[in-house]
């Protein structure tokens, strides 16, 4: 094969996946009724031909489904995505348990699901004489709680917040957003029956969630 042709082999292939990438993802960005080839095509910049093709790897995967000229999602995306949270989970477990026992407070991770925040990993602190019981899967409005505020903390705000005694009596919670992911809007924070002193929590916080981050990119 000559150098040029083989060299321009993976560009190629490189222009292939990114098609195929923003087939899907305009195949997920349709709101309403399902986009047809043609919307598709349009949405990608490629000809209908050129979509056809590129749904055969994507159908064969599941990850889209066709009905007639239309295309949906496919099941297989529901897998893909049942896979998120286990790794999330895996990276973020090892900052949160640095801050829980820094902290003295039970540390979680919480990600925002719709108008809800869900606790996806908690880690409580080995040393203290009793701390806050906080359940992986707990939900609770995004408007409640340091961990649900903080989702929606703008990039220019500040970097943390805390509240007192809005999910349950007597508690204290510190957090701060996950910043830089994309598609992600999460929070670390920690949450204990003692006062916290914010001022020196906070920063401690903010650092937890940039380390999750980098561990996310």
């Amino acid at each position: 094969m000559p150098e040029g042709a083989a060299a321009g082999v993976p560009r190629e292939s490189s222009l292939t996946l990114e098609r195929g990438l923003a087939l899907l993802q305009a195949v997920a960005d349709a709101d309403t009724e399902a986009p047809s080839i043609s919307d598709l095509a349009a949405a990608i910049g490629a000809s209908r031909a050129a979509v056809y093709r590129l749904l055969v790897p994507l159908q064969a995967r599941g990850l889209v489904r066709r009905e007639g000229s239309r295309v949906r999602l496919g099941l297989g995306v529901l897998r893909l995505a049942g896979r998120v949270m286990p790794q999330l989970r895996f990276a973020a477990l090892p900052t949160l348990r640095a801050l829980a026992e820094r902290v003295g407070a039970t540390a979680h991770l919480t990600v925002a699901d719709g108008n809800e925040a869900q606790a996806v990993a908690v880690v409580e602190p080995t040393w203290t004489s009793y701390h806050v019981a906080y359940r992986v899967g707990t939900r609770h409005s995004v408007q409640r709680g340091a961990a649900g505020k903080a989702l929606n903390l703008p990039p220019d705000g500040a970097g943390w917040l805390a509240t007192s005694g809005e999910l349950q009596p007597g508690a204290f919670g510190v957090a701060a957003p996950v910043r830089g992911v994309i598609g992600l809007r999460a929070s670390v924070g920690v949450v204990s029956m003692e006062t916290l002193v914010s001022e020196e929590v906070g920063p401690l916080v903010v650092a937890a969630a940039a380390e999750v981050a980098a561990a996310l990119r």
